[in-house]
């Protein structure tokens, strides 16, 4: 069977080799796609939310987030993307940009540079820009951003609209509008946006 895709604004389209990594050959559209997902994100939030993890800002423990919320459904999961894509630097410069990311943020908390809200989303931010892995990496970083939250910033997790992200619709077009504007520095739309 072939997975026929339709991608809401601003996903990121897979190439055919990353569909190839799909592990659930009885899938074909994003609907099913999206539910199988939503399963392992389930799971993955109960794991990471059990205790604090000791590494948070780690390209590791980035990568095993990722690899729990989707190692059912993708062969890939928790892996580095090795394509460029429609966001994101180049795949090459992706380390380095992680590294810096974690660094920032540390240093943000330690020294208050920001409120909490801020730091999170600044970060999520980032990470998004970043765009780590081949696919899955709006929603999981927003969990990133509500882990900071929660373990490293003792608040409470963001709301993020309210309603589904992965769909298209308002409130995603708000979040995607949110997260342009911050683009150009300004975080005041992605502030109002995610406790709405």
């Amino acid at each position: 069977m072939t997975l026929d895709l339709e991608y809401p604004e601003g996903a990121t389209p897979l190439t055919d080799e990353e569909k190839e990594g799909l592990l659930l050959s009885h899938i074909t559209d994003r609907s099913e796609l999206n539910l199988w997902e939503q399963r392992g994100i389930s799971s993955a939030e109960q794991w990471a939310f059990k205790r604090r993890p000791v590494n948070l800002l780690s390209e590791e423990f980035i990568r095993e987030l990722h690899k729990r919320m989707f190692r059912k459904v993708w062969r890939w999961a928790g892996t580095r993307r090795q394509t460029d894509k429609n966001i994101g630097g180049p795949w090459s410069q992706i380390p380095m940009a992680l590294r810096d990311l974690c660094a920032d943020v540390q240093l943000w908390i330690e020294n208050s540079t920001f409120l909490p809200d801020e730091i999170a989303a600044r970060f999520h931010h980032r990470l998004v820009s970043i765009h780590y892995f081949p696919n899955g990496n709006g929603r999981h970083a927003r969990l990133m951003a509500d882990l900071v939250l929660v373990h490293l910033l003792g608040c409470k997790r963001f709301t993020w609209g309210g309603e589904n992200l992965v769909d298209a619709g308002e409130c995603r077009r708000r979040y995607i509008r949110a997260l342009h504007a911050a683009d150009r520095s300004d975080y005041s739309l992605l502030l109002l946006f995610v406790r709405s």
